[in-house]
């Protein structure tokens, strides 16, 4: 049995503010017996992607750097394999947005960078990220192998198989998504129920566990020109049938769960969808598109 908690919250401009939230939320975690706790997508600030800024490039940092360490030193505190999300900083107009994780003796475990990068309106990824080049490879912990992925990641069945080809016990999602406010009411709850259904089609399809942990609140356009995002919490823990083990709402808060790794072999048992995989017939998804 694993003990895992997800922390949604809501930007703050004042990055103090924000390390206050989340070692509040990694206390209230460890009280109640968590041993994996999972941070939203770039959670020391508001979403800079909603617009290409040259000064946004200032907040990143290396890795290791600031944040994995202050990261790492809360996760001996706790005793807490904890996984956080940083805009990496690798060289000089080489950027990444990179899942760290910290081990519970404060070492830094492995990272993940971020394969899809989006350019839509108000998320422009590419301005800033470079597509990583770790692979798909799940980062071995004391909890298990954790098959981490980063957002947009988490619309791509490819990224989640193979997660689960490489031995990964559980996926991991560290999101910051939500809605156009103007858009309509019916439109924003389609959206979100897509979210939802592909992820839970990724457990399914897989056997795993899945846990995102999404960003709450309104977060203004700096530029004036849109909306801004209504990032719409949402976080949610499920299980290898994608049963819903625990969902957040629109509001801040730090959601638990148990998963059974018991449960979880039965499953692939019963439902033997890697045993039954054409793999003589999938040379096809090697390309772009099949004219």
């Amino acid at each position: 049995m694993i003990r895992v908690a997800l922390v949604q919250h809501a930007a703050h401009a004042e990055r103090a503010r924000v390390w206050e939230r989340i070692e509040h939320a990694l206390d209230e975690a460890a009280r109640n017996g968590a041993q994996l706790v999972l941070l939203p997508e770039l959670p020391l600030g508001a979403y800079f992607c909603q617009s290409e800024d040259q000064a946004a490039f200032a907040q990143a940092e290396p890795v290791p750097g600031p944040t994995s360490e202050r990261l790492g030193a809360l996760a001996a505190r706790h005793g807490l394999v904890i996984v956080g999300s940083v805009f990496e900083r690798r060289a000089a107009g080489l950027y990444h947005n990179t899942a760290i994780v910290l081990e519970t003796d404060g070492r830094l475990a492995g990272c993940y960078r971020k394969m899809h990068i989006p350019d839509d309106p108000g998320f422009y990824e590419k301005y800033y990220f470079t597509p990583g080049d770790l692979g798909f490879v799940p980062i071995t912990t004391s909890v298990g192998r954790l098959g981490v992925l980063v957002c947009w990641d988490q619309w791509y069945p490819e990224a989640a198989r193979l997660m689960a080809l490489a031995g990964a016990d559980m996926l991991l999602y560290p999101t910051a998504i939500g809605y156009d406010p103007r858009d309509p009411a019916e439109e924003q709850a389609r959206q979100k129920a897509a979210w939802e259904l592909v992820q839970r089609g990724h457990a399914v399809a897989n056997g795993l566990p899945v846990l995102v942990a999404n960003r709450c609140g309104h977060e203004p356009d700096p530029t004036g020109a849109t909306a801004g995002i209504a990032f719409w919490g949402g976080s949610f823990i499920c299980g290898p049938q994608g049963e819903w083990l625990a969902r957040g709402e629109a509001e801040p808060t730090v959601l638990m769960a148990t998963l059974d790794r018991a449960h979880t072999e039965r499953v692939r048992q019963t439902w033997p969808f890697l045993r039954d995989r054409r793999i003589d017939a999938y040379s096809d998804l090697l390309k772009r598109f099949r004219d």
